[in-house]
């Protein structure tokens, strides 16, 4: 039945047994995954099996990766608008922030303090009105903020605070239908006494510049102004209502938080990041958790299909283990040979999940604005996800994270159908085959 070539084979198969999976071997497994017409049918949900990890993976790694691009640029605009703590009086303005800047500037791990003096006003424009907040800000601690600073489409800042300018999100200007040089009235909610009665406080500013830092909320909401107009808009004398302080290690803030409250007294409080955004924070972190272990069930799905349709395999293929036993192949051989065949599965469609996960995280924002383009609706609302672009940060960890899931699962799911093919009895095969 078999010539001198197949014998040939089996002895080198034999004389190869050290390695871990032979030529033969490798060569034999394929032959069982490609298609025949007997078994068809098998190789159909080999290929369901194939198509669940690559989608699985590739939905894992794009997931995972837009969940850190949203923490990652949320925290880059809230950190770098906000600063890292917020000092405040619980029960009046601060009046001598200056020397209180001073004394905070000394302790370890702060790198600079900005007075602010911020207000909620209405806006009116062209005949429109929206509501806004104002942050009074001198021009040297507005210029250090990079974020503002590289993110100006329209004016400049070098005449901020030569005469009562503000600074507009480009989302606010829009709405208000208002460009660099023209005028925007503020109206302040506190009243002003007159001899007539109470008046609401206006007061008209030109806008000198417009920034866009990405984040919907800011540039819906905020106008800066600086802080001497500010304290005479608001009338609160010379006096602030927070300090924002920047840090050197952001992520350790609770620590420069400690050393404050050696420095400030009375009513004042110190509040960092991580405690004004925990439960946005934390919402993004159990999201993130969830989508993980619900999109797992799709890589476990596919294992499962890997199972069964190697059970499928190994019993489809019983006369030809027998053939391959009398020939000499070992126990381990066909253990080797049907492992393969599953795990090459979970190898091929890892390896094109995780590449066609990665080029869609890299392409992301063209992609979305293409399915735009196609379908005629907004697939990313600013208004909705905060954020103007669709944001992807890989991270290495988690892609390596979801490849090693991936395989583990598909190697565990060919162990016990290669065992099985493994116990075959030849006899038996032959026999009932």
């Amino acid at each position: 039945m078999f010539d001198r070539s197949g014998n040939d084979k089996v002895s080198r198969l034999s004389l190869g047994r050290s390695a871990v999976v032979s030529s033969f071997e490798v060569m034999v497994a394929f032959r069982y995954l490609g298609s025949r017409r007997q078994e068809g049918f098998i190789s159909v949900i080999a290929w369901f099996s194939l198509l669940g990890i690559i989608l699985g993976v590739a939905t894992l790694i794009i997931v995972m990766s837009v969940m850190n691009g949203f923490r990652s640029e949320l925290l880059t605009r809230i950190m770098g608008l906000n600063g890292h703590i917020t000092i405040y009086n619980k029960e009046v303005p601060i009046k001598n922030f200056d020397a209180l800047s001073v004394r905070i500037g000394e302790v370890p791990g702060v790198l600079n303090v900005t007075p602010q003096l911020q207000g909620q006003v209405m806006t009116l424009a062209n005949g429109r009105a929206s509501g806004a907040l104002v942050r009074g800000i001198r021009q040297s601690a507005l210029s250090s903020r990079k974020i503002i600073k590289t993110n100006i489409t329209a004016g400049s800042m070098s005449n901020f605070s030569k005469e009562p300018n503000v600074i507009l999100g480009s989302r606010l200007a829009d709405r208000l239908g208002v460009k660099v040089g023209d005028k925007a009235t503020l109206i302040s909610p506190s009243s002003t006494p007159t001899v007539f009665g109470s008046m609401p406080r206006m007061q008209s500013f030109k806008v000198s510049a417009i920034f866009s830092v990405g984040m919907f909320e800011y540039d819906n909401t905020l106008i800066f102004m600086p802080l001497n107009y500010a304290q005479n808009f608001f009338q609160s004398g010379n006096a602030v209502n927070a300090l924002e302080l920047m840090v050197e290690e952001p992520e350790s803030v609770s620590l420069v938080r400690a050393k404050l409250t050696k420095v400030i007294e009375g009513s004042l409080e110190a509040v960092d990041w991580k405690q004004k955004n925990s439960s946005f924070f934390n919402a993004l972190k159990v999201e993130r958790n969830v989508m993980f272990l619900i999109l797992t069930l799709i890589v476990v799905v596919a294992a499962f299909n890997i199972i069964s349709s190697m059970i499928m395999l190994v019993n489809d293929k019983r006369s030809s283990i027998a053939i391959l036993r009398t020939m000499g192949a070992t126990r381990g051989m066909v253990m080797r040979i049907f492992f393969f065949s599953g795990a090459s599965v979970g190898l091929l469609g890892t390896f094109v999940g995780s590449m066609l996960g990665l080029i869609f995280c890299w392409n992301i924002e063209g992609i979305r604005q293409l399915l735009q383009n196609v379908t005629g609706t907004e697939l990313f609302s600013a208004e909705i996800y905060f954020l103007s672009k669709l944001p992807a940060e890989v991270d290495p960890l988690d892609v390596t994270l979801v490849i090693t899931m991936a395989l583990f699962l598909s190697f565990v799911a060919s162990i016990y159908p290669s065992w099985r093919a493994a116990r075959t009895d030849p006899v038996e095969a032959l026999k009932n085959g």
